[in-house]
């Protein structure tokens, strides 16, 4: 006598309402978990990249080939003359909301009694305070455009110089023709990045002082803002085709950002390996409850089996519960994990400051679709995999066996 497997599946998962339970429960906190930290993962990447995008490099960079390579040694030697015309072809291409141009040099910054080696960009301070919503000014006020003679300053400059806003400075540098010039500014303001290493070098003067003071009129790389950030990988390839002509290199904000990639990857680890132990937890419950339930229904399968029913129809009964546990569970848990995520989001986590950096952060809990799908596999598959060894032992013990749990 053939049995309907699926309806007998549901029936018998409610004859036990604690076990299921307890089963239930495991899958979803295991779940939830899941949803919790994947979110909250993601979340870490999509703020790091955007304290990067939006504080240092730009959604994408045009310059030199020689100058990704070599640039970081000696940026004043691969400079792009005809800044005017490749920053119009740029800001053309679809999804670009806008370019402008940075020049980049080495120097040496003096308060009147000491000097600090610098990194300094010559920027164009309208368009650099519409990308920089990520520079945060501890002291001071941002570039103007009126500001010729300004400077701002990384937080690791000023107090290493011992500077506030209002101080004047002497900046010295090496032309690209090899002769010293000097240059001077009053500070304007103190910046703070996400990147300590960035802040203890970093200075920002408007272009046209920079230009001067290197007496060149070029930039050494057109920085690119884009609409949206997952627009970055298409308009690369759209900005790389429109420049190839012209010998130019694109770089994106990930490759521009090697601490970022390193956290990735780092995160992405981590995240792997809590999966496979939340896994590994359902798991372990799940084959406890399943080989409890198996053990105590062995009178009730040998009877199943007494009456024409083959051992394949009882390891199909017992991984069709298992199986339907695994669905309910992962679908309680999905939404449950929902509901916590969207609750925990409207406070945000207050986090520290993570590492090489001295600004904290609010955290949240993104809702990400491929976490959320890859949660819900995880349990019914914990579920799938815990009956696998319980019902095949059921379906191979001999009827007299079984039989012999009825008296």
């Amino acid at each position: 006598m053939r049995i309907p497997i699926l309806r007998l599946a549901s029936r018998n998962i409610l004859r036990h309402k604690l076990r299921t339970a307890m089963t239930l429960a495991a899958i979803v906190i295991g779940v939830c978990g899941i949803i919790l930290t994947g979110g909250f993962v993601r979340d870490i990447f999509v703020q790091l990249g955007e304290s990067f995008i939006h504080s240092q490099s730009g959604h994408l960079q045009v310059a030199r080939p020689e100058f990704f390579g070599e640039g970081s040694r000696r940026p004043e030697a691969f400079l792009i003359e005809d800044e005017e015309a490749l920053k119009r072809l740029v800001a053309a291409q679809p999804g670009v909301a806008f370019a402008m141009g940075r020049l980049n040099f080495h120097g040496l910054l003096n308060n009147g009694r000491t000097d600090w080696a610098v990194i300094a960009e010559g920027v164009e301070p309208q368009l650099e305070a519409r990308l920089g919503s990520s520079l945060q000014y501890i002291a001071g006020t941002p570039l103007g455009v009126e500001d010729d003679n300004a400077i701002v300053i990384g937080e690791g400059v000023a107090q290493t110089l011992d500077l506030a806003p209002g101080d004047a400075v002497t900046l010295v540098v090496s032309t690209p023709e090899g002769a010293m010039n000097t240059l001077d500014f009053a500070v304007q303001g103190v910046f703070r990045t996400f990147s300590r290493d960035y802040d203890a070098r970093a200075v920002r003067l408007p272009l046209a002082a920079a230009q001067d003071l290197l007496a060149t009129p070029g930039v050494s790389v057109i920085v690119v803002a884009l609409e949206h950030t997952e627009d970055t990988a298409l308009a690369k390839r759209r900005i790389a085709s429109a420049v190839q002509a012209q010998g130019l290199a694109v770089r994106d904000w990930q490759e521009l950002n090697d601490f970022y990639e390193k956290t990735v990857a780092l995160y992405e680890r981590q995240f792997g390996v809590l999966q496979l132990i939340i896994l590994v937890m359902v798991l372990l419950t799940v084959t406890n409850t399943v080989n409890m339930a198996v053990f105590e229904r062995q009178g009730e399968f040998g009877t199943m089996r007494a009456l024409g029913n083959r051992g394949r129809d009882v390891f199909a009964l017992v991984v069709t519960e298992s199986l339907l546990l695994g669905a309910i569970g992962a679908a309680i848990g999905i939404v449950l994990g929902i509901l916590l995520a969207l609750t925990i989001s409207t406070v945000g986590i207050p986090m520290p400051p993570p590492p090489n950096s001295n600004a904290g952060y609010t955290a949240y809990i993104r809702l990400v679709p491929d976490v959320i799908a890859g949660a819900g596999l995880v349990g019914m598959l914990a579920a799938l995999f815990a009956s696998l060894l319980p019902a095949w032992r059921v379906a191979r013990t001999p009827i007299v066996d079984a039989l012999r749990q009825n008296v």
